[in-house]
């Protein structure tokens, strides 16, 4: 996060990542499974052959117990045999009669593999895909999956898969559970759901941050308790000369939460430029899912409009030497008025290998959006072995290549900077509000949005304001 000329961007390709939608959930109380014939699931393959680019698992799940069953209860897992050791793969939901935004999935390692199955994706839902009554059933859910590196996979090897299966009937080699007890199905041998020794997760990480920014004020002792740094230091990015004021970060209440607010105020100069930075003080973060919920501004409250502002959500580590290659920042770049040489608003996100500072040069590769983001916005950034990839409102923004992956972890951080004085020479007094209202960090697990939206609301339906599980690196 820092000064840039319009020359050190080099406009480079926009890969796109298919991802899901946002959802919420909701605290729901504790229900009894129903008998063990329940659920029954029904499945058939679009993409029959031994080997495809994608697997494209479609199931209907059907209530045949007595009970209404509420679908963020259930979970069905689809086995399969990984193609190679480190193969890694990605889920997607190409349709739901109940709405994607409900469906989530996430990878597994079984405990016991065998011929046919090393692996497991598991499907969940939200509380957003609602309630099955007795007889009913969910509907298509047409759901698929590939290797992250887009190579070709064999299928015809996999316990769950069956490419005769071109319309819907049940199927016994895929399990569903209910509640955490399973009701359908037979797994692998030696892989039961409920074993105890079998992971709900992919292995290793799941490690959490999570704030609700729920405080009194840049003063309070528990948000340095909390690992939080409001800074003060004088330096860059920004305009010379400009002030990092802590007493301009303030909790409001917006919508029912407490809220993080940023303040960055001038009056055209540099002696009264004001800038505001909360950051974490470990650098404690790398590979895995961050989350942040943003509220951007497109106009002062107050005072003439116009200023090169900076409203940000990002990750970075110290640079050591000038293009060192164990440089990393990631970010989100919203500038609501233009700068580095645009005419007006534009959202970046930006990976970063390295730079040099003088004379400027810069390793990177990003993806932009000419467009107004004023309001709130559902921020995601997932980091895995493979890429990066950025989502705005659960929709796609951008991936980018591995050559940009963290060598060392990084701080999470929030500023608000004006990058010139250019865009308004105004000595009328302005200011600008940038506000936070949650943070979520789960450490070498990639979430898609709606894990995200689901994993937030879970958060606050217990009560749990803050969270920190991730081990100092």
């Amino acid at each position: 996060m820092r000064n840039r000329p319009t020359a050190g961007r080099a406009r480079l390709a926009l890969a796109v990542a298919v991802v899901l939608g946002g959802g919420a959930l909701t605290a729901l109380p504790a229900q009894a499974a129903p008998a063990a014939d329940g659920l029954t699931v029904q499945y058939r393959t679009s993409a029959s052959g031994a080997t495809a680019d994608q697997t494209e698992p479609w199931f209907k799940v059907r209530n045949t117990g007595s009970s209404t069953v509420q679908l963020s209860q259930v979970r069905i897992r689809y086995y399969f045999k990984a193609d190679s050791p480190n193969a890694s793969y990605r889920f997607a939901c190409s349709w739901a009669v109940r709405g994607c935004a409900g469906v989530t999935g996430t990878f597994g390692t079984l405990s016991n593999p065998t011929a046919s199955a090393d692996r497991y994706l598991e499907v969940g839902f939200t509380a957003a895909a609602g309630a099955l009554a007795p007889g009913a059933d969910t509907g298509d859910l047409q759901l698929r999956f590939h290797r992250s590196d887009w190579q070709p996979l064999r299928q015809s090897d996999d316990y769950s898969f069956d490419g005769a299966r071109t319309s819907y009937g049940d199927w016994d080699k895929v399990t569903a559970q209910l509640a955490g007890a399973t009701v359908w199905g037979t797994a692998p041998e030696g892989n039961d759901p409920t074993d105890p020794t079998d992971p709900t997760d992919p292995p290793g990480g799941g490690q959490t941050l999570f704030d609700d920014f729920d405080y009194g004020s840049h003063t309070d002792p528990a948000l340095s308790a909390h690992g939080w740094s409001v800074r003060s230091n004088s330096g860059g990015p920004g305009v010379p000369g400009a002030a990092w004021d802590p007493s301009k970060v303030t909790f409001v209440s917006a919508g029912g939460n407490s809220v993080m607010n940023l303040e960055t105020s001038t009056a055209g100069t540099g002696a009264t430029t004001t800038q505001t930075e909360v950051l974490t003080k470990s650098m404690k973060f790398r590979n895995g899912t961050y989350a942040a919920r943003v509220k951007f501004s497109d106009a002062p409250k107050s005072g003439p409009d116009g200023d090169h502002l900076v409203q940000t959500f990002f990750t970075i580590n110290d640079l050591k030497a000038p293009m060192a290659d164990d440089y990393a920042e990631y970010d989100f770049e919203y500038l609501p008025n233009g700068g580095w040489g645009e005419p007006s608003n534009i959202l970046y996100t930006t990976s970063w290998e390295t730079y040099n500072p003088d004379p400027w040069q810069a390793v990177n590769q990003h993806s932009e959006q000419r467009s107004s983001y004023v309001g709130w916005h559902d921020l995601v950034v997932t980091i895995d072995d493979d890429a990066i990839a950025y989502y705005v409102d659960g929709q796609p923004f951008g991936t980018h290549g591995a050559q940009y992956l963290p060598e060392r972890p990084m701080s999470i951080n929030f500023n608000q900077w004006l990058i010139d004085l250019n865009g308004q020479t105004s000595t009328v007094p302005r200011a600008y509000d940038q506000q936070v209202d949650y943070v979520l960090h789960v450490k070498d697990q990639v979430l898609t949005p709606a894990e995200v939206a689901a994993k937030v609301a879970g958060y606050r339906a217990a009560g749990t304001g803050f969270l920190d599980e991730v081990p100092a690196s």
